[in-house]
């Protein structure tokens, strides 16, 4: 009798074929049978011939620990086939004496890579092959394995499996829309990873065909944008949006991407903003919205008219702007809110009673623990959005009720995963309804406020390199947010007011401030403390010089726009004050190792022209007349330190080498500090020994200070209230670069379409007719 072989039948489920059999004949069977005891059901009907039986059994029960006998009733068809080859699309180990069992939609892609036409013998090929499912890893596989003369010999097949590809995106049947996205990224995929040293134009080459490729890509691109902008299926806008994903990071740097530049010519900006408009799409799709469009942003932003940049920076788009900045805000809210969950579990466990113990010796080790991966994506979003369009500065103090995402209910879940790439996805978008209850007594929060918070974290620890990335990051971000006049003018207004739990790193000489205790401030004081913070804690041995420049520019810029509007911050400017000098003190401390790698000078020189610039504008802007007599208090209190700097600058100035400029830059700005420490101590030592006390209490010092301003002479020194703009290029040009590669490559890591889990997409849309 003829051996029955089995045909699994199902919308996208694939199809089993045996080659080279063709005196076997075809039995169709429904769907769900192929869960439960096919094999078995085929032998005990005795629908398969003798010459067979053996090899069958052979093949379904060789790894199962149950007898086969007629009492057996099932086995699980995927415990048979646990030990599939799956990247070989094999559905049986090869033997001696047949051959190896393959997909039917492999079979189909083997003739594809041979030379002849796969239509030629059947009309039907490109019909059938799309409403296969996909065998991603086996294509990918494929064209990784063929050199590029061999990808030539078939470049034909190539360029007609693209353009069907293209032509099933129109199709009714969503089962070929979703197997064309897939098979597409494999292309793109494929031919990318085999061809790395490959010219980008060979590339386009082989996918499309060079005369072609202008009209295929423009044809695809209009059939992307009319999936993401129509009202279909969530998941179709998904695959949609990862298939982008996937185009643009298929090369390291994404500049060297050709394929990019029919990106820029057929432009999907205006679908990323309607996905960003519309709450229910921005909840599913927003992350990798933004996530795109930070990336096409940056491709040949330094080189050519990029149109992402210029249509992103006159979005005026009130609800677009906002739909972006919710994103961006939520996925900063759940990475804060992952680091607070690991550092509850830390401070309750052994560890934290064992450090407690020995007074926090091993403090370092315990905040290792705590690192929660960065997602500079996000943040490089955030950075476009605030340097590129002015209008956006508005959303950043957009107040929203502060809700604790751990404990209000989530949104339901999307039928098709979306995890964002790179971190763990925002559980709740908090904006969800334009419309939220206003509870007086319920603390008010905005993106600024989760941004500093993140800033907080990031900043903690610089020794990973991607950590000092997003330090770097929030350090140009906070740079751009500090020059601009409407950014200035609410993180200084009185009638913003918020408490700004900052994250601080553990120390052993002070105590964790309790979140009750912190004041409601205008931002500009969290902005501050944040850059305190990090002046106090980063004084190490790998100084992170960059970094540093960076805060006492923010600090400074913020100065200067309080001394122009004449603004009086009620601030704690005293540990700023004693932050800066002790930073005077490290430089001092470590001079041989640190000019061995930095230009320590020109740090000093910043830090020296913050205290001219209270000392010559303080009675502008320091809150009332006893802070500037405290000012002048912590100068001569300190005065060591600035004595110990004069003395090395004039050393360094006064002898030739490659520091002897920025050392006497310094020295002249010294003058007026050495003016008051000259003028002040011995006045306070005359008050000491008329008065026949050893040693003064700070109010004395004080009554001192203000009984002798009058013989006091300082010299103006001019441009302390000027700076250098911010500008990306060509300084911060290198960074971007290499940021943005490590992000694309990130990317590229995470988003797998096989995470989408083709058998929900199938399951989706299982009823095709």
């Amino acid at each position: 009798m003829q051996c029955l072989k089995l045909l699994r039948v199902a919308p996208g489920a694939g199809e089993f074929s045996e080659g080279g059999r063709s005196s076997h004949q075809t039995m169709k069977l429904p769907l769900e049978q192929t869960e439960t005891t096919l094999a078995l059901k085929l032998l005990h009907r005795s629908e398969v011939c003798s010459k067979c039986q053996p090899a069958l059994r052979s093949q379904y029960l060789q790894n199962s620990a149950l007898p086969f006998s007629k009492t057996t009733t099932k086995i699980s068809f995927h415990s048979a086939m646990a030990q599939v080859e799956k990247k070989a699309g094999l559905l049986r180990r090869s033997s001696a004496s047949k051959k190896p069992l393959k997909e039917k939609v492999v079979l189909m892609y083997d003739e594809i890579f041979a030379k002849e036409d796969p239509a030629k013998n059947n009309p039907r090929f490109w019909e059938e092959l799309f409403l296969m499912k996909v065998n991603l890893e086996y294509l990918e596989g494929k064209l990784e394995s063929l050199d590029g003369d061999e990808v030539m010999k078939i470049k034909d097949n190539i360029n007609s499996l693209f353009h069907h590809c293209i032509q099933a995106l129109s199709e009714e049947h969503q089962i070929k829309v979703v197997n064309a996205l897939q098979t597409l990224c494999a292309l793109f995929r494929g031919v990318h990873q085999k061809n790395k040293s490959t010219s980008g134009f060979d590339i386009i080459n082989m996918l499309m065909g060079f005369d072609k490729a202008e009209l295929r890509m423009k044809d695809l691109m209009e059939s992307l944008d009319g999936l993401l902008c129509g009202e279909g299926s969530e998941s179709l806008k998904s695959l949609c949006l990862k298939l982008l994903l996937c185009l643009v990071t298929v090369t390291d740097n994404i500049s060297q991407n050709t394929i990019l530049e029919y990106v820029m010519i057929n432009s999907i900006f205006e679908a990323i903003l309607q996905i960003l408009s519309l709450t229910p799409s921005r909840v599913q799709h927003g992350y990798d919205a933004v996530v795109l469009l930070a990336l096409l942003v940056n491709y040949r932003k330094y080189e050519s008219v990029n149109p992402y940049i210029v249509k992103l920076s006159i979005v005026d788009d009130e609800t677009t702007l906002d739909g972006m900045g919710l994103v961006i805000s939520q996925a900063l809210t759940e990475y804060n809110r992952q680091y607070k969950d690991k550092e509850e579990e830390n401070q309750g466990g052994f560890f934290s009673a064992f450090t407690n113990m020995v007074g926090s010796m091993f403090i370092a080790d315990a905040e290792e623990k705590l690192s929660v991966q960065t997602n500079e994506a996000i943040l490089l979003a955030l950075y476009e959005a605030v340097h590129l369009n002015r209008n956006f500065i508005t959303v950043l103090a957009q107040s929203h009720p502060e809700i604790n995402i751990a404990t209000t209910p989530s949104t339901p879940v999307p039928t098709t995963p979306t995890t964002p790439l790179g971190t763990t996805p925002p559980s709740l978008d908090m904006m969800n309804s334009p419309e939220l209850p206003l509870d007086p007594n319920l603390q008010t929060s905005n993106l600024l406020i989760t941004f500093l918070k993140y800033s907080s974290i990031v900043m903690q620890d610089t020794k990973d390199e991607h950590r000092l990335n997003s330090a770097r990051l929030c350090l140009i971000i906070l740079t751009c947010i500090a020059e601009d006049q409407y950014a200035n003018a609410f993180l200084h207004d009185d009638n913003m007011n918020f408490r700004v739990n900052l994250h601080r790193m553990p120390m052993r000489h002070r105590k964790k401030a309790a979140d009750k205790n912190i004041p409601s401030r205008p931002l500009v004081c969290a902005v501050l403390d944040l850059m305190v913070e990090f002046i106090v804690t980063h004084m190490m041995k790998e100084f992170p010089m960059d970094l540093y420049m960076r805060c006492v520019q923010v600090i400074h810029k913020l100065i200067c726009y309080q001394k122009k509007c004449r603004i009086r911050l009620h601030y704690t400017w005293r540990e700023l004050w004693s932050a800066l000098i002790n930073l005077l003190k490290f430089l001092l401390s470590n001079e041989t190792t640190l000019l061995a790698k930095h230009n320590i000078f020109q740090l000093a020189l910043m830090v020296v022209n913050l205290f001219n610039m209270f000392i010559t504008y303080g009675d502008t802007f320091l809150p009332t007349p006893s802070s500037y007599d405290e000012l002048y208090y912590e100068i001569v209190r300190m005065h060591q330190v600035f004595d110990n700097l004069y003395c090395m600058v004039l050393r360094v100035s006064t002898n030739a080498g490659q520091w002897k400029e920025p050392a006497s830059k310094v020295t002249h700005a010294l003058v007026n500090v050495r003016a008051i420490i000259n003028h002040f101590n011995p006045k306070i030592e005359s008050y000491a020994a008329v008065n026949h006390i050893s040693q003064l209490s700070e109010d004395q010092v004080l009554e001192v200070v203000r009984s002798n301003y009058d013989t006091l002479t300082l010299k103006l020194q001019d441009g302390l209230d000027q700076y250098e703009r911010y500008s990306e290029q060509p300084k911060e040009a290198a960074f971007f670069k290499e940021l943005v590669r490590s992000i694309s490559l990130n990317v590229r890591k995470n988003v797998s379409l096989n995470t989408l889990s083709q058998d929900v997409l199938l399951k989706e849309f299982s009823s095709i007719s």
